[in-house]
């Protein structure tokens, strides 16, 4: 559990870090890899969460089967 809150905090500084870049005067080639990188961050922090062990929405996640009548 430990390692994943090291995770997490890592991804968080990372956001912090590339959002405070964002407001610096940059190139449109830097503004998409901040952007992406933003994403990718924002999808790690998502999955780690979804994968703790105290989530709940684990059984309830995906697509619904479907139903005969």
């Amino acid at each position: 559990m430990n390692d994943s809150v090291a995770r997490l905090r890592t991804h968080e500084r990372n956001i912090e870090r590339y959002e405070t870049l964002l407001k610096s005067k940059l190139s449109e080639v830097e503004l998409r890899f901040l952007e992406q990188r933003l994403s990718e961050e924002r999808l790690a922090i998502a999955v780690l969460q979804f994968m703790s062990p105290g989530n709940s929405s684990k059984e309830s996640a995906g697509p619904n089967p479907p139903r005969h009548t």
